[in-house]
C-alpha cells in the first residue's frame, strides 16, 4: 500500500516556528513532525510515500534527501507555484497512486497512536469511496454521519454554516476528522474538482451517492500539532514519557 502526506500548507498557525521552517520540519519531541509520520507509515508496512511541498519547499525537499528519505521511498509532488489545498493536492498526486486499489491520506501535522491496520482494514471490509478517521473532540468544524457512520454532512459550529449532503431519519453524530484517511482508487470517478479544492468538498459530493464512512477512534492517543499551545502540550507529554 502506497500513501500521501500533506505536507505543503503554509503553517500560519504554527508561527514562529514556520517563519524559517516548513511544518513538517517542526520538533515533536526529538523527531521533527516529518519524521514521526514517515515511521508511523512504516511501522504498518507503508514505505512509498508522496509528500507534497510549498511552503519552504526546498528546505525540506533538501531535508528528505539528505536522510534518503528515512527509509522510506519519498516521491514530492511540486506545488511550489501554486498551493493546491489538499483535494487539488491529492488530484495532483493521483498518477502516483494509479492501479492501487486505495491508499492512505493523512495530514503531516497529525501524531496518533490509530491502529492503521484496524482503519484499513475496515475499509477493506466495507469497500466505501473513502474511510475517515474521526474522534469526539472538541473541534468547531464537524463532520455529521448517521448511525451506521456514513457521511452525512459537514458543520462549521463558529459560523452557523452547514451543508448536509445525505438525508437522515435519524439525528445526526458530529465527529471531528483527524485528518487521516483511506481512499478508494475510484475517488475521482465523477468528481467534478479541478484547481483548488478541500477534500470535504468531494467527500460531501460523492456522499450523496456513495457510502463514505467513519472510523470512530476516539480515546486513541491524538494531537492536531497545529498551534504553538497544542506544539507545547504535545512536547510536555513526550517529556514526560522521556522521549
Amino acid at each position: 500500500m502506497k500513501a500521501m502526506l500533506f505536507a505543503a500548507g503554509m503553517g500560519t498557525r504554527l508561527k514562529p516556528h514556520t517563519n524559517t521552517l516548513p511544518k513538517a520540519m517542526v520538533k515533536v519531541g526529538n523527531k521533527t513532525l516529518l519524521e514521526w509520520n514517515i515511521a508511523y507509515l512504516k511501522h504498518y508496512g507503508i514505505s512509498q510515500v508522496v509528500v507534497n511541498v510549498h511552503h519552504h519547499a526546498q528546505k525540506l525537499i533538501d531535508f528528505i534527501d539528505a536522510n534518503k528519505g528515512f527509509g522510506s521511498e519519498i516521491i514530492i509532488s511540486d506545488e511550489t507555484d501554486d498551493l493546491l489545498e489538499t483535494g487539488g493536492g491529492l488530484k495532483k498526486a493521483a498518477p502516483f497512486f494509479e492501479g492501487e486499489p486505495c491508499y492512505v491520506v493523512m495530514n503531516v501535522d497529525v501524531v496518533t497512536n490509530l491502529n492503521l491496520s484496524r482503519l484499513i482494514a475496515n475499509h477493506e471490509a466495507h469497500q466505501p469511496l473513502a474511510t475517515l478517521a474521526i474522534t469526539k473532540r472538541s473541534s468547531t468544524r464537524r463532520l455529521l454521519f448517521d448511525s451506521h457512520y456514513h457521511l452525512c454532512g459537514w458543520e462549521n459550529t463558529a459560523t452557523g454554516e452547514q451543508k448536509i449532503a445525505r438525508t437522515s431519519q435519524e439525528p445526526l453524530q458530529a465527529f471531528a476528522f483527524t485528518g487521516i484517511q483511506v481512499v478508494s482508487g475510484k475517488i475521482w470517478e465523477n468528481a467534478p474538482f479541478e484547481g483548488k479544492f478541500s477534500m470535504i468538498d468531494v467527500y460531501l459530493h460523492h456522499a450523496r451517492n456513495f457510502n463514505i464512512v467513519g472510523h470512530d477512534h476516539t480515546g486513541d492517543l491524538f494531537w492536531d500539532v497545529g498551534k504553538p499551545d497544542t506544539l507545547q502540550a504535545v512536547n510536555e507529554w513526550f517529556a514526560g514519557q522521556g522521549t
